[in-house]
């Protein structure tokens, strides 16, 4: 079922509607088919000019599935086209604009994707045709990433705010440092006596929270990656949490036994390294774990995760470090 309701595209508005823009010649195969049938059938239509997937449909037009050109030409005429189709296909809805299309192809880095409405009927497909003419062009993989970078400039283009609506976004976030830096000092001066006892504790201040501001950032870059272009449900959250709590606790066991040693070596105190260990490890932790839980929070409420969530992050994780830190040196070498 190939249907062609072709109109000249009007010029590109990251801010138009998807549907506009979407092309309507959409090669639909019934899924009731055998690949046979669905072969004879394509050779009878007249296609478009430019191919990039097969969608199968269900008999209420509901898309179900996407079918590869090599499976479709490569398997047996009797086989079922339902049996051999893709089921998880990742589908543009058409209340989507043009800059959350350019977001799927980002994220995806599929050569289309279909367009299709509440009840999943399929309306369309949207290409990267839309937003360079250099489809036909593509002849490696390397051509192919530079075009989706291209679309990224798309979507950055739009994002050019003034210099003083440039301040207004980024401001108010960067308080958040300001205050985490004024709690942080305010606990140092909590344990105060403890660190005129033990000096060595304040030698190593800087290496705990470089550690853990590190670990926080590439937490929180690679949870950015992975929210482009997808919706935030607590299936994924629970998989990425799940992951980066057993990373961090391998680089927290890892990079606390290093500094740990080295203290060790250099002061002669078990104690004092015993200490240093565990604050990196527990900082660690809850450094990866706020990298991946804030910027998919400040997602759901609708704000920008790459301007909102760095300095909450940092903040948080300066503050709990400390508190790691020197609880644990309180309680560990001042008990009697």
């Amino acid at each position: 079922m190939v249907r062609h309701v072709m109109s000249d595209r009007p010029a590109i508005d990251l801010d138009d509607p998807i549907a506009l823009h979407m092309r309507r010649s959409v090669i639909a195969l019934p899924e009731r088919m055998t690949v046979g049938e669905a072969l004879e059938h394509l050779r009878l239509e007249q296609l478009p000019e430019q191919i990039v997937y097969f969608y199968v449909i269900d008999s209420q037009e509901r898309l179900i599935g996407v079918m590869p050109t090599r499976r479709l030409l490569m398997s047996q005429p009797d086989s079922a086209i339902a049996d051999l189709a893709v089921r998880k296909v990742i589908a543009v809805p058409d209340t989507a604009s043009v800059l959350d299309a350019c977001e799927f192809f980002i994220a995806h880095k599929f050569l289309a994707f279909p367009v299709i409405d509440a009840d999943r009927r399929l309306l369309g497909i949207v290409d990267v045709g839309l937003f360079t003419n250099e489809l036909q062009a593509l002849s490696e993989r390397a051509a192919a990433d530079e075009l989706f970078q291209l679309i990224g400039v798309h979507a950055a283009s739009r994002h050019k705010p003034s210099v003083w609506l440039g301040f207004r976004s980024r401001f108010p976030w960067l308080l958040s440092n300001i205050a985490g830096g004024i709690l942080c000092a305010v606990i140092s001066g909590f344990f105060d006596h403890l660190l005129q006892t033990v000096i060595v504790l304040a030698l190593f201040i800087p290496v705990v929270l470089a550690l853990s501001e590190s670990v926080s950032i590439q937490a929180m870059s690679l949870t950015l990656q992975e929210l482009h272009g997808t919706k935030v449900t607590l299936a994924n959250l629970w998989r990425a949490t799940r992951r980066e709590f057993g990373v961090a606790l391998l680089l927290g066991l890892s990079c606390g036994t290093i500094v740990g040693s080295v203290a060790w070596m250099w002061k002669g105190d078990v104690r004092v390294a015993g200490v240093i260990t565990g604050s990196i490890t527990l900082a660690m932790l809850t450094a990866c774990l706020l990298g991946v839980l804030l910027p998919s929070a400040v997602r759901i409420f609708g704000r920008d995760p790459r301007i909102a969530s760095g300095p909450i992050v940092l903040a948080c994780g300066d503050v709990a470090t400390l508190l790691f830190y020197f609880t644990l040196g309180s309680w560990w070498l001042t008990a009697r």
